[in-house]
């Protein structure tokens, strides 16, 4: 197949772009390295869209949550990833939680079988010269094709680290101490407000644990590696300890909003497990992001009551992040600044998160699309979530200072409220309701 369009990277991003692409009638060749032979420090497989950390694509609420909102989005202009992550959803309360192999296994049939797509299993180690490309390699881009990104962009890129949380066998944790429920008892769309397991903690074995971590041999980082800074939204839990004695208490493992059937109270700290197959066979530790050696966090996650006999399917690890400094390399519409025959989607774009690595590939996609098929390019509002995690990427952002981001309505333009006072929850209800409006607008033109 002679394909208009490369795109390099089978991510979520890249397959998300392929998808939009393909369903516009333009011909695509799909690079992905994984199945060549190669393999990046977090996959384990050579499916597209493989989720190597969580398995959630965090609140569907569309209502009150920006990343819920974002969902809808997505869902209105046909994401491949969204619907395939409603098909393999799991237990998860008001969040969208997926079976991790069913969904992978799913979208790579779903872009195998269409016409328009081309897969091939190649390493790319230079951006092409011409010709439309998508590079949408994600936050493990290759040495070689980094280089090259580099040489071409003529920024360094910036790095942090990521880190990847352990799951456990359902069998193996102790029910006689853990109980099952969610925070407030909150039901999602079709639970039954017990999504999640939970292990208390007293207080003498949250300090014992809390100086577990701190005395934790933790893995050792390479020359490379040296000096880079972690994501907030994905910090290692041995760092947040690190942060202080009650960290964790008001963070991943907060108490507030969970009794303890057996005592009727607030354990002084919980650890939750959150489903991670569709079979209920596998769960992961919900925010235990580690850099922990293997043993030492077999030996420590053990100490965690209703974890001591523990079975692990995986153990938590940590690999290095790398994104564009976009603000100052691309334009409204993703394309590199300094070579226009080329745009960047996903997480290389210093978007953070599944659902947002998903939606800018969503919208490379389409931009590309539409340019190819010489149509106009119209970017979605800034009042809608798509708009506002595009307007951050490509300007709104402070360029010398760029970070990670995960979608929120503080990226959204302030309501025209002319002095009134509104409560957070009208607030977000408000931009809600501007942002449907928006983009219904924007799909009917």
């Amino acid at each position: 197949m002679t394909h208009q369009i490369h795109i390099i990277g089978g991510g979520l991003a890249g397959s998300e772009a392929a998808w939009q692409l393909a369903n516009a009638g333009v011909k695509v060749r799909l690079s992905e390295m994984r199945g060549s032979g190669e393999m990046t420090p977090a996959h384990q497989t050579d499916k597209l869209a493989e989720l190597v950390c969580s398995n959630s694509f965090r609140s569907d609420d569309a209502n009150s949550n920006a990343v819920g909102l974002l969902h809808s989005e997505m869902r209105a202009l046909d994401s491949l990833i969204m619907a395939k992550a409603h098909v393999h959803k799991v237990p998860a309360g008001s969040a969208l939680a997926v079976d991790r192999d069913g969904f992978a296994d799913d979208v790579t049939a779903a872009l195998a079988a269409h016409p328009n797509v081309e897969i091939v299993r190649e390493r790319v180690d230079a951006v092409p010269e011409t010709g439309f490309t998508i590079i949408a390699t994600g936050p493990l881009t290759d040495a070689a094709l980094a280089q090259s990104i580099g040489a071409q962009t003529g920024e360094d890129a910036l790095a942090f680290f990521d880190a990847i949380a352990p799951i456990v066998h359902r069998d193996s944790i102790d029910m006689d101490i853990c109980w099952m429920a969610s925070r407030w008892d909150k039901v999602g769309p079709e639970g039954d407000g017990k999504d999640y397991i939970n292990c208390p903690m007293t207080k003498a074995d949250y300090l014992a644990f809390h100086q577990g971590l701190l005395d934790g041999e933790k893995g050792e980082f390479k020359e490379w590696e040296m000096n880079t800074p972690y994501f907030e939204g994905c910090m290692p839990i041995e760092v947040m300890a690190e942060r202080g004695l009650d960290t964790l208490r008001f963070g991943p493992m907060k108490p507030v909003g969970l009794d303890n059937p057996r005592t009727g109270h607030w354990p002084w700290a919980v650890v939750q497990l959150r489903q991670d197959n569709a079979l209920g066979t596998l769960w992961n530790i919900v925010g235990f992001q580690t850099k922990l050696k293997h043993a030492e966090q077999v030996r420590l996650f053990r100490t965690i009551p209703g974890l001591q006999n523990a079975e692990f399917a995986r153990l938590g690890g940590l690999h290095r992040n790398t994104f564009i400094q976009s603000p100052k390399l691309l334009d409204p519409t993703l394309r590199l600044k300094a070579a226009p025959h080329i745009r960047f989607a996903g997480q290389i774009t210093g978007c953070e998160g599944y659902v947002e690595s998903s939606a800018i590939g969503l919208l490379a996609g389409r931009f590309a699309a539409a340019e190819i098929l010489g149509q106009p390019i119209t970017p979605p509002p800034p009042t809608t979530a798509l708009g506002a995690l595009l307007s951050h990427i490509t300007g709104g952002a402070d360029a010398d200072n760029y970070q990670p981001m995960n979608v929120n309505f503080g990226l959204f333009p302030p309501l025209a409220l002319e002095g009134k006072k509104t409560k957070k929850g009208e607030r977000k209800l408000m931009m809600t309701a501007r942002a449907r409006e928006a983009m219904a607008e924007w799909m009917g033109g």
